[in-house]
Formats: structure tokens, C-alpha cells, sequence
């Protein structure tokens, strides 16, 4: 099967499902990513893989019994997503997925700061949530329509899945922030805490340059993504938070990392590499 194939099948049904096997099977056929694609998927695939890892620990320990799966299977979304990406990044040079994920270190990932964040109570993950949810549905929206057909259909499926993601968030936002005074107070306060990592997703490099009509420039978002997130906090009784922006320490998507990538990374990749090759 082309992935001509597969993306026309897909913009013909919502509910058919790309598996990473298929996206394979496609870059065998001759749809292999330039080295510019390759490092630009793998932004965007670390960044769904890291935070699926976050949320998954959720699982368990939600306030409530549907939030378990809920969070559970907003982290299975990101995960998918994160297959589809690095199985095209690795095309560029003949990595796997799990090469990808579980083989490099920690200045190897290209992922944002705010999916690294930890999850802290339930209002920090869903203002972290809320803020990654809103950035993705929007890149997604324009990724849809990239020149590379790979891209543009992992994108067309990612949309779907994060539409929710974002309304599920901005629910429990306005639960959160229209709610008793504590649950007001830890709001406010969850959103002022991710708030410093926003920047980064908004600033655009040369790649984006070299990939004009490929990627999406970042910039574009984000009168979009400040005008929807302000609505929303507006009609949670919160406020804009009004704080510094993080320091980019070496550069915007350098392999600057803050201080939990190691942490999640050891936890992430300890199995495959302790036993290499391994199959179950």
C-alpha cells in the first residue's frame, strides 16, 4: 500500500486509523525524508512522546476512575503520534522508531520544555495540558495541508485525536478555574506555572525556512493560540498570567533540555536498554 494510498483512505474516513506498520510500508515504496523533514519530525514526534510518557503515570492515581482512562488514552494518542513521526524521521537514515526512542540521549531529543514539566496535582497537568493541546490542534490544522504527503497525513489523523485532547483540557479548565476557591487558587496558579515555557513553541528557526510550504512556521500560531486561550481562561474566572518568559539556554530546539529530560528519559528507556534487542 502507497501512503498516497493510506492519506487519501484516511480524508475519506474519520474513524480509519493509520498503524505505524503502514506508514513503513509506505516510506518503503520511496517516501523517505530529507535530513531538514527528518530533524523536523523528530521535534514534533519528541515532544508527543515525552508528554505521553508524563501522562501515562496518571494512570492509577487520577481523581476519579474515567480520568484514568481518559488521561490514559490522551497519552496512547501521543504515542501514535510519536510512531508515525519518528518512523519518518528515521527513514532519513535508516533508524527505527525504537531507535529513535529508546537509543539516543538526552541532548539527542529535540523535545519542548512545557511537555517536560512535571505533572504536579491534577491542575498542573491539565494547564500544561491545555497550553500543548491548543499549540497542537493548531499546528496540526495547517500540517494537514503540508507539500509532504507523509507529514500531511500524519497530520490529518493527529488533528482528530487532539481536537479532544484540547476540549478535554478546556473542560476541566473551566471546572477547575469556575469551581471552589481551592481549585480557583490551583488553577491560576498551574497556568502561571507552564506559562514560561510557552515561547519556545512560537519561535521560528531556519529550518522553517529551508521547509517553507513543508512545516508550519511556528509565529503563525500564535495570535490564534493567544486569542482561543484567553477565551477560555476568561470563562474559567482566570487570569492571563502576566509572568517572564523561560531563557532558551542554548538556542531554541538546540538539545537545551530542562532538568527533568534526564529523569523521564532514564525511566522511559531503561528496559530496552538494559536489554537490547529484546522482544515480547
Amino acid at each position: 500500500m502507497s501512503f498516497a494510498t493510506i492519506d487519501s483512505a484516511t480524508k475519506q474516513s474519520a474513524g480509519t486509523a493509520i498503524t505505524a506498520e503502514e506508514i513503513a510500508e509506505g516510506l518503503h515504496e520511496g517516501h523517505t525524508a530529507s535530513p531538514d523533514v527528518a530533524r523536523y519530525a523528530l521535534t514534533l514526534g519528541d515532544d508527543a512522546l515525552i508528554l505521553a510518557q508524563r501522562l501515562g503515570w496518571w494512570i492509577s492515581r487520577a481523581p476519579e476512575m474515567e480520568e484514568d482512562i481518559a488521561l490514559g488514552n490522551i497519552a496512547l494518542d501521543l504515542l501514535g503520534h510519536a510512531r508515525f513521526l519518528l518512523t519518518y524521521a528515521g527513514s532519513a537514515d535508516g533508524r527505527t522508531e525504537d531507535d529513535l526512542a529508546y537509543f539516543r540521549t538526552e541532548e539527542e531529543f529535540r523535545s519542548c520544555r512545557l511537555v517536560e514539566q512535571p505533572n504536579g496535582d491534577f491542575a498542573h497537568t491539565i494547564a500544561r495540558q491545555l497550553l500543548f493541546s491548543q499549540y497542537a490542534y493548531l499546528l496540526y490544522r495547517e500540517l494537514a495541508g503540508s507539500a509532504d504527503s507523509v507529514l500531511g497525513a500524519i497530520a490529518d489523523k493527529a488533528l482528530k485525536e487532539v481536537a479532544y485532547h484540547r476540549d478535554h483540557a478546556t473542560q476541566w479548565t473551566l471546572r477547575l478555574g469556575d469551581g471552589t476557591e481551592e481549585s480557583h487558587r490551583r488553577m491560576q496558579e498551574a497556568i502561571e506555572h507552564v506559562w514560561p515555557y510557552l515561547e519556545e513553541l512560537f519561535t521560528d528557526e531556519d529550518l522553517h525556512d529551508r521547509l517553507e510550504g513543508i512545516a508550519v512556521r511556528p509565529s503563525s500560531l500564535r495570535a490564534e493560540f493567544d486569542a482561543h486561550v484567553a477565551d477560555v481562561l476568561a470563562a474559567a474566572t482566570l487570569e492571563v498570567p502576566q509572568v517572564p518568559q523561560a531563557m532558551a539556554y542554548g538556542g531554541v530546539r538546540s538539545g537545551a533540555a530542562s532538568e527533568h529530560r534526564g529523569f523521564i528519559l532514564a525511566e522511559m528507556q531503561s528496559l530496552a536498554v538494559r536489554h537490547p534487542g529484546a522482544t515480547w
